[in-house]
């Protein structure tokens, strides 16, 4: 099924019409802009500082022991993760900053740590923040056929152990990312007909791709193996575990906040009509967690948050701890729900059990929405 053939119903939108307005007030009352500010500024050079300190004092041979060496690739690995969580995101979204061309610089620092920025934005803004958990239409629940996100994916016996083994992969995230998985997304969504809609072509963006390929392997791998003393195979190691140590963190805290074991995973009617408008559906469909740990969050670029950054994603993460409370009461008035973990660590089991039961439960006959919990 066509993305474009799934309808979210209209007939009552009242729900995000009010927390809308509440949210515009609070933003007007307090005379502050709903896009990055100063902390944005200091968090992004954080970021950069972690990851790219790191890589220089490697390249020039500053220390000569392979233990120490490895916990700066480590280190790149979160300061990795940081600039796709904290600076990359929001401007993908159009959040970082007011300045539409400094949003779409910051958009392609996804370049610089392995991935491609347009097909970020057409797999995250246009096919997962639209149609969040719903069967052949969301691809962050559509993994290879060893993992089953979805309670509508078919069910296989390799699935049962799912919850074990899924923790390996998931630390190679980004490895597929900066080898061969965005040339395989980028033809599917020229299938798509995606491309066109962002009026671009196939060709063209196949060579920006595979010039931005170039020139990431080429400073991340190519550098080091020309300038490193350590022998070829301990900076291969290197890099792998830089990436290894990235892929994990994004895994732990994108997973959460939709495969977990609150959240629902509906499906449209046979002529491809929702139940809920689309507001609801995100309320259904996300789970916030360790909202109380500021530390947690502000690494995490406020994705703990994720009720909010699906609602009002062209918000700047900063805002989103003083939006919670608006958007919680709201949907509480609304008798709508507003899942949340107190915990990360709880999160993570959440995940881990609707993992487990989804390598158990089959495809159910109708469009059961919820994963219900194992006896």
């Amino acid at each position: 099924m066509a993305s474009n053939s799934i309808r979210f119903n209209t007939a009552n939108r009242s729900f995000y019409l009010t927390a809308k307005k509440r949210v515009d007030e609070y933003f007007r009352t307090n005379n502050i802009s709903r896009y990055g500010n100063y902390k944005m500024v200091i968090k992004s050079i954080f970021m950069f500082a972690l990851y790219f300190t790191p890589f220089f004092l490697l390249i020039t041979n500053t220390f000569d022991n392979l233990w120490l060496e490895s916990l700066l690739c480590v280190i790149m690995g979160f300061g990795m993760s940081g600039i796709g969580l904290s600076i990359m995101h929001d401007a993908n979204h159009g959040s970082y900053a007011r300045n539409a061309k400094l949003n779409a610089l910051m958009c392609r620092s996804m370049n610089f740590i392995g991935g491609s920025s347009i097909n970020w934005q057409l797999q995250h803004n246009t096919l997962h923040h639209t149609y969040t958990n719903i069967h052949d239409h969301d691809e962050d629940i559509a993994p290879i056929g060893f993992l089953r996100f979805d309670p509508h994916a078919p069910l296989k016996k390799v699935h049962k152990l799912q919850f074990l083994y899924a923790w390996f992969f998931y630390g190679l995230m980004t490895i597929m990312w900066a080898t061969t998985k965005d040339f395989q997304q980028l033809s599917r969504y020229n299938e798509m007909g995606l491309l066109t809609v962002r009026k671009t072509t196939y060709k063209k963006e196949l060579f920006l791709l595979i010039l931005n390929k170039l020139f990431y392997l080429g400073y991340s791998l190519g550098l080091p193996l020309l300038i490193m003393e350590n022998p070829w195979y301990q900076i291969i190691t290197g890099w792998l575990i830089m990436h290894y140590v990235c892929g994990m963190i994004l895994a732990m805290i994108f997973q959460p906040a939709h495969v977990i074991d609150l959240t629902e995973f509906p499906l449209p009617n046979e002529t491809g009509n929702m139940e809920d408008d689309w507001a609801a559906h995100q309320l259904k469909t996300t789970t916030n967690f360790a909202q109380k740990s500021w530390a947690f969050s502000w690494f995490v670029g406020g994705l703990n948050f994720q009720v909010e950054h699906h609602l009002f994603p062209n918000i700047c993460h900063v805002h989103y701890k003083k939006l919670a409370p608006i958007i919680e009461q709201t949907a509480k008035e609304f008798n709508l729900p507003y899942y949340s973990k107190k915990t990360f660590v709880g999160a993570l089991a959440g995940h881990t059990k609707l993992l487990y039961n989804l390598g158990r439960l089959p495809v159910p006959e109708n469009v059961s929405v919820r994963v219900p919990a194992m006896a």
